[in-house]
């Protein structure tokens, strides 16, 4: 069995939390991880062919032996949605703010499972991670607390093979020992160095902009990247539309200001990604296009629609 899981902090510790759950309670034995990204949907159908298979915190797959996620976004074709149904081995809450307490939950409901106390502590920050639910910015962009820190430090994972050894790291020990682990500590030295060098070099690749919206490329290898980085600078905005280059390809992230958000009717930004083979939540979304012309295109087309449509709701 192998569980595939988001590269993110909260895709992590779901397949942390799922592989020690179905060993723990006998469900399965040598359970073995690796992450995805949305660049998997572009061929979804033969997704894990011959293979039994976990998906947590990613698209609903029809085929997955288990599957858990909370994304709005996750049933890719209508038929999927018709065919789900809540099972032993099945959950969707797209209430949750993250993946990790579904599993969890489900785990101990269903299956018996008495998760290590460590877990607890594992959820709750990914509760706070994945919702965006920092208190600040600057707690966002410089917070010290062990979990921030392992947040940080995956913008600067040397590989794939890392992200799945922080699989083992927190599904094994706390997060303050994972926090330390030297592996960990290096990457998050480099990645508050590209926190920096971020904040300093975004301003001039900002493409467009208004008043509550803005467009930015920051597919120059030259230059470094902050997710939170055009809230930080602009606390005015409700959106960012950014281009970021990645080992799959560019992706497309729109997100939405935690720290001002949109008015109550604001854009389902995981609607309008799922439109381009992407995915989310309202507040948050991506896409992974098949190449740069065509990044640079989506990108702006995703812009200019969340602009037209802030815009209006600013108007009333």
């Amino acid at each position: 069995m192998i569980v595939y899981y988001h590269r993110d902090f909260d895709g992590i510790a779901s397949a942390a939390i799922l592989a020690e759950a179905l060993e723990a309670t006998g469900r399965e034995q040598n359970v073995r991880w690796s992450g995805v990204n949305f660049d998997r949907t572009l061929d979804w159908e033969s997704f894990g062919a011959g293979q039994r298979f976990a998906l947590v915190d990613f698209h609903y797959h029809p085929r997955a032996s288990y599957w858990f996620d909370h994304h709005p976004t996750t049933f890719l074709e209508p038929d999927y949605e018709k065919a789900y149904v809540e099972s032993e081995t099945h959950k969707f809450d797209p209430a949750a703010p993250s993946c990790p307490p579904i599993i969890m939950e489900h785990a101990k409901e269903r299956w018996g499972f008495q998760p290590p106390a460590h877990f607890e502590e594992l959820v709750k920050w990914s509760n706070i991670i994945d919702a965006a639910r920092f208190g600040s910015a600057e707690q966002a962009l410089f917070g010290c607390e062990p979990a921030i820190r392992i947040m940080r430090a995956l913008t600067c994972a040397p590989d794939y093979a890392w992200h799945d050894r922080l699989v083992h790291l927190v599904r094994t020990r706390t997060l303050v020992q994972v926090g330390a682990d030297s592996d960990v500590e290096r990457c998050y030295e480099r990645a508050s160095r590209n926190r920096d060098h971020a904040l300093e070099s975004f301003p001039p690749h900002v493409l467009e902009r208004t008043a509550h919206a803005l467009f930015a490329d920051l597919r120059s290898k030259k230059i470094r990247r902050e997710r939170f980085a055009p809230f930080y600078l602009h606390p005015e905005l409700h959106y960012a539309v950014t281009l970021l280059p990645t080992r799959a390809g560019v992706h497309i992230t729109a997100a939405s200001n935690p720290w001002n958000r949109p008015p109550e009717d604001g854009i389902h930004l995981g609607e309008m990604m799922k439109e381009y083979s992407g995915g989310g939540h309202k507040g948050v979304g991506g896409c992974n296009p098949p190449d740069d012309a065509t990044a640079l295109l989506w990108g702006h087309e995703i812009y200019r629609a969340i602009r037209e449509r802030s815009a209006a709701a600013a108007r009333g």
